[in-house]
């Protein structure tokens, strides 16, 4: 795809971000909108209150310029959806979304003909089943991962069982074993449940257990300046996992009889690390930045997360990174950690730090190198 030709056709003067609707679009347009940019959300039918009421753009209130109405957020790769974001000179920030929603992501790569901020394979790359992928990155890179099982035959501590879900299959099921007749005891429970299949437990991810602080590190690297920036620290709010840890250990056994666990997104918190961590924090970033650039041209562009733990055997603190986003974090929470404030001299959100980039690519004619 020749983005340069696709952007002869744009008012660079009119440029107006665009983004799903979802995720993170409204930390996208509140960032677009202080930068001086109109924003253009694509909503799902049934899910279109919140940008096309709540926090439509009114009275000097609300983000959200323009919405784009769609019977499934797949829908944005029809010509005629495409046409729309081509005429209003949209540059599209992608997001999990691109990958939850649709059916294949082939079509994402090479049949979307609107600009995308940031390298538009990169979403692709968080799937384990894919050649190169986040753990392959990892390894290249240096950075230290769990240490992952072939088979659970060879399960000798706990472990960490990573299976899609049967009717979800873009949400995982979790579960814990400690030995090979425990992962198949706690395999054969969910399986008679329907939660999960006898076909994805074979393609699931069995890893050791991390025992350690969780902690999402949410970087930014510009291609204009070279440098990598730490946006902001969160971990997760997860459910039901977050209400059975809040009970004491002998309700908690009782709950069990009757609630399975599961380890279902629904928020982020801001947390803060201490000092001596940022440097260890950098330069897993500085090399994740590196092996991208080997990997996979041009390499990492704009927000990404390496997110983990901290453990301390034998008294060593050092990072173990269990996932990757390679584009924005679903969390508007990093703001409200001090680590671009201590660079820019006040705390920026995604959607500002991104709004920002793009703004530096237009005035310095670099905007393609931005964008794929």
């Amino acid at each position: 795809m020749n983005i340069a030709e696709i952007l002869k056709g744009y008012d660079r003067d009119q440029v107006r971000i665009a983004v799903l609707g979802g995720h993170s679009a409204l930390d996208v347009c509140h960032g677009a909108k202080k930068h001086g940019f109109e924003t253009v959300v694509v909503a799902q039918k049934g899910r279109e209150k919140t940008f096309e009421k709540y926090y439509k753009s009114r009275d000097g209130k609300g983000c959200v310029d323009h919405v784009i109405l769609v019977d499934k957020f797949e829908d944005v790769l029809d010509e005629k959806v495409q046409d729309q974001l081509r005429e209003l000179n949209c540059i599209f920030i992608h997001n999990r979304y691109f990958w939850v929603y649709f059916s294949d992501f082939s079509k994402v790569e090479k049949d979307f003909k609107v600009p995308i901020f940031g390298l538009r394979k990169g979403v692709l790359l968080e799937e384990r089943d894919v050649e190169k992928n986040q753990y392959y990155l990892l390894d290249r890179a240096g950075i230290r991962i769990p240490r992952i099982y072939n088979g659970a035959g060879r399960i000798d501590r706990l472990v960490l069982v990573k299976v899609n879900e049967a009717e979800r299959k873009y949400e995982r099921a979790f579960f814990f074993a400690n030995s090979p007749k425990h992962f198949e005891e706690e395999a054969e429970k969910r399986i008679k449940s329907g939660l999960i299949t006898r076909e994805a437990l074979e393609a699931a991810v069995i890893e050791e257990y991390i025992v350690g602080a969780h902690i999402n590190l949410n970087y930014f690297y510009s291609p204009l300046t070279g440098e990598l920036e730490l946006m902001g620290t969160d971990t997760r709010r997860q459910t039901n996992l977050d209400g059975l840890l809040r009970l004491p250990a002998k309700e908690q056994a009782l709950v069990r009889e009757f609630i399975e666990p599961k380890i279902i997104e629904t928020g982020h918190y801001a947390v803060t690390m201490k000092e001596s961590l940022l440097e260890k924090a950098f330069v897993i970033g500085e090399k994740f930045v590196k092996v991208m650039k080997q990997e996979y041209m041009p390499g990492m562009i704009g927000p990404f997360a390496l997110q983990g733990a901290v453990a301390a055997d034998e008294g060593k603190e050092e990072f173990v990174i269990f996932d990757v986003s390679m584009r924005i974090p679903g969390s508007p929470g990093t703001k409200f950690t001090p680590y671009s404030g201590y660079l820019y001299g006040e705390s920026l959100s995604y959607g500002e730090r991104i709004a920002m980039e793009i703004r530096d690519g237009l005035d310095s004619d670099r905007l393609e190198e931005l964008l794929t």
